[in-house]
Formats: C-alpha cells, structure tokens, sequence
C-alpha cells in the first residue's frame, strides 16, 4: 500500500509588502534586497489573522482541490491533522492543529503541530506517511504554517527583508499502489536530520522558560528572530546539498531521473551555491521565493501547491523535497506523483 499525497493547498494574506515598499521604511533598495536573496515582495497577515488562520484557508484549499463537491465529507474522513509552525497562535498550547481539526470538521482526527523550524512540512509530511496506513489510519492532512511577520524586527535590514507570511498543505491517503518495487507510488523515502550544535544561529530569544517575560519588565522589543546569517547559509548549503546526495544514494537513483526539486525558499544563493557544487542546473529547482519571500514551514507546501496547480506534474513523475531551518535542521523527501 502507497501513502501518495491525492490534493494540496495553499494560502498567503492579501497583504503585499514589496521591496521598494520597504525602502521607503529603512536603509535598503529592491536592487540591494532581489541581488542578496531573489527576494522582490512578501505576503503579511492582517491584524486580525493569526498563523491557524492561514492554516485554516490552507486546509480549505487542499480539501476543495481533494472533494470539490463536498469538502466537509473529506474533512469528515481524516484520520491525522499534522502543523508544521515556528509561530503558533498561542506559546505551547493549545496547538495550531487542534484548532484546525475543529474548524474544518475533522472530528474524528488526531491533531498535534510539530517545530523543526522551517524544515517542518518535511519532518512532518515523514510523520504522517509513517502513522498512516497503520492502526486504521488512512488519510491525513499535513500544513505548514507561519506568520514570521509577528516575530520579525522591523528595524533589522539584515532579517526582516528575508521573510513573509503564508500556510500550504496535503493530504495524504492509503492507496492501493504498491509502495516498493517496480510502479512503486508515494512518498517513498525522507531524510530528516539534525545538528543542535548551531541552535543559537537562528532562535526567538526571549518569551520561553529559558528567558520568560517578568512583571513589571519594560521591554524594548518583542520577541523577535535572531540570525547568524552567514553560519545560516553555509550550514544550509551544506544540507543542501548533503540531503540530496543522501536521498539519491539511498534510492539508487540520478539526478536525470529527478523531475523537479522543490527547495525551502529562504535565499536564491543557498540554491545557486547548492546547484553548482551539485552540478544541477537552476532549472531543476522550483523557486518561487521572488513572490513570497522565507515562509518557513510554509515555502515547501506552498511551492508544491504551486507546481500541482501549474499542471506540470505528471504521473510517475519523481519530485524531491529539501530544506533546512532553525534548530538546526535539514531534511528531504523523495516523492512519487
């Protein structure tokens, strides 16, 4: 039995903040901003919107695109409802998952959110191709959500130009193609890693109980991302590449047999060093972070939502998934569409 992704998703806010937009509120320029990172615009959530908002219309899409005629039926049908999030509504619980499960009618699912930083869709769509098909589970819904405009400092050139807000998701279901051997169909192998060694290069400081907030403090700033940039990038080259070498030696597959990679989009030189010490060439890469920026556990389902709705997948087709984030980790999945 295959565990293969049947229907995705995806949402980004109305709000659009642009590169000469954010010109106008510090000391940069879109040239600066699109030759640093391919970065030209990001989405920001309103007000009013929290990061299980996003998920919420995210789910929606995937569950539209899954039953148009009765999306509530196929809610109804899961068995798990796994978030991916660095930026949850509320700190530890309740999750972003749980509220998810109960607004789209999942009653009868599991719901928990995983945080792998923006590696989580691929730690969790992993996570869900293991739990389903056993015990009874067929079908499960994986998001990857985050409003990172909330925990960004508006005032750092360096990091608030990087990043943006948005949510996709899939939804997995037991079938009965064969999950090994010739034809096999799915998600058929992950790579998940880690290297705690470098959890201070990218990490929200304060807010926790390593640095609560006290009575009566006045604080400066809220909690917001703090990054070592350029430990970031090369550890992310690294895993990069690292991942995808791993992935194809594992499978005993080439680079040819490849249709699309589908990278974490935080910064178009992680994936141009990447290609190059791979060999690969940019045009087995899908990028799309010139529209939406680094949305986390959101870039990868967001992209793949992209690409399916594109049409330009095909059955059969072997598409891998690659990222890296805070923690740090790093990890891939090697599809079968």
């Amino acid at each position: 039995m295959a565990i293969e992704i049947k229907a995705t998703g995806s949402y980004v806010p109305e709000k659009i903040l642009t590169n000469d937009d954010l010109s106008k509120m510090m000391d940069t320029s879109d040239e600066w901003i699109r030759s640093h990172t391919g970065i030209s615009a990001r989405h920001i959530a309103h007000d009013d919107e929290a990061t299980s908002d996003l998920a919420y219309r995210a789910a929606l899409s995937a569950l539209k695109a899954y039953n148009p005629e009765n999306p509530e039926q196929a809610a109804a049908e899961l068995d798990l409802v796994i978030v991916a999030t660095a930026s949850p509504d509320y700190p530890g619980f309740p999750s972003v998952a749980c509220m998810v499960q109960n607004r789209i009618g999942a009653k009868r699912a599991g719901a928990f959110d995983i945080a792998a930083g923006c590696t989580g869709f691929i730690y969790a769509l992993d996570i869900a191709a293991s739990m389903t098909g056993i015990h009874g589970r067929k079908k499960a819904l994986v998001i990857g959500a985050d409003t990172l405009s909330r925990i960004t400092d508006w005032t750092d050139r360096n990091t608030c130009v990087l990043f943006g807000d948005g949510a996709g998701a899939a939804i997995l279901e037991e079938t009965e193609e064969p999950a090994s051997g010739k034809g096999k169909r799915g998600v058929i192998r992950s790579v998940l890693g880690a290297d705690g060694s470098g959890s201070g290069y990218l990490i929200l400081r304060r807010g926790g109980t390593r640095d609560p907030f006290r009575t009566g403090e006045t604080v400066a700033k809220p909690g917001h991302i703090e990054m070592d940039g350029h430990a970031v990038y090369l550890f992310a080259v690294n895993a990069v590449t690292s991942t995808i070498r791993q992935l194809l030696k594992d499978e005993g597959l080439s680079i040819n047999q490849i249709t699309r990679i589908i990278p974490h989009q935080a910064n178009e030189r992680i994936i141009n060093a990447a290609a190059k010490r791979l060999g690969i060439g940019m045009d087995k890469f899908f990028l799309n972070i010139e529209k939406y920026a680094n949305t986390s556990a959101a870039s990868v389902p967001i992209a793949l939502a992209e690409l399916d709705r594109e049409g330009t997948l095909k059955k059969g087709d072997i598409i891998m998934t690659v990222g890296f984030g805070a923690g740090l980790t790093y990890g891939g999945n090697l599809i079968v569409w």
